[in-house]
């Protein structure tokens, strides 16, 4: 798979079959299942956008790294070197295998989430609530992770619920609601559901530590359900 030419919004079927490497007719059939958006030019041409494509690759290299490494790449945002060395640790003991991208730094593991596409991110209970806010809001609206689990602590989701609501919105997971002040109290917990965000116990019991991989493991499944 190439690189796309970012100076260019849009390419030809050929151009395309060749920057994902597949056959002219694979990359017919995924504009007609909606894999990938076209329109048709005055002379019948199909004309494929960038955007799309970039989405396409980006899912390919996911798919092929679990599949050559069978290694869950998570994305971590920590607010301290401890509990980076505390996650490690408990991940080891674990039948699912991780490989652990992080940063101390929101800006720096924003980007990191945009480069690498992980099966999930991981962010820290010590966050400030205000930072994690701006932090799903933006991986939310972002077309490259917006259908990436993100594992919150539970308290900040039970606390925040319009960001979850929100996020849940922007990534296409649930259907915006015009009004939720007139619905019930059990219509608000459903409405508020978002399969892309979970919350995690934050304290360090060894019963939440043999949870966390459970977690993990629903993260990964919910990936590939919105995938």
């Amino acid at each position: 798979m190439k690189a796309i030419n970012q100076a260019a919004d849009y390419f030809s079927t050929r151009q395309s079959a060749k920057i994902l490497q597949v056959s002219l007719g694979t990359v017919q059939k995924m504009v007609e299942v909606g894999e990938l958006i076209a329109w048709k030019t005055y002379g019948g041409h199909r004309r494929i956008l960038a955007a799309s494509l970039e989405k396409q690759l980006t899912r390919r290299k996911q798919l092929m790294r679990q599949k050559v490494s069978g290694n869950c790449l998570v994305m971590a945002i920590f607010r301290r070197i401890e509990n980076r060395e505390e996650l490690l640790e408990i991940c080891r003991d674990w039948t699912l295998k991780v490989d652990l991208l992080w940063s101390l730094d929101s800006l720096e593991g924003l980007m990191q989430a945009v480069s690498s596409a992980p099966d999930l991110i991981y962010l820290d209970a010590f966050i400030p609530p205000v930072e994690q806010l701006h932090i799903i809001h933006y991986l939310s609206k972002n077309e490259l992770t917006q259908r990436i689990p993100i594992l919150v602590d539970e308290g900040f989701a039970q606390l925040h619920p319009g960001v979850i609501q929100l996020a849940g919105e922007n990534s296409g997971v649930i259907q915006p609601q015009p009004s939720a002040e007139n619905a019930n109290s059990a219509q608000n917990q459903d409405i508020l559901k978002n399969p892309l965000i979970l919350g995690y116990p934050a304290d360090n019991s060894q019963t939440t530590k043999q949870q966390l991989e459970q977690i993990f493991i629903e993260g990964l499944s919910k990936k590939y359900d919105w995938a």
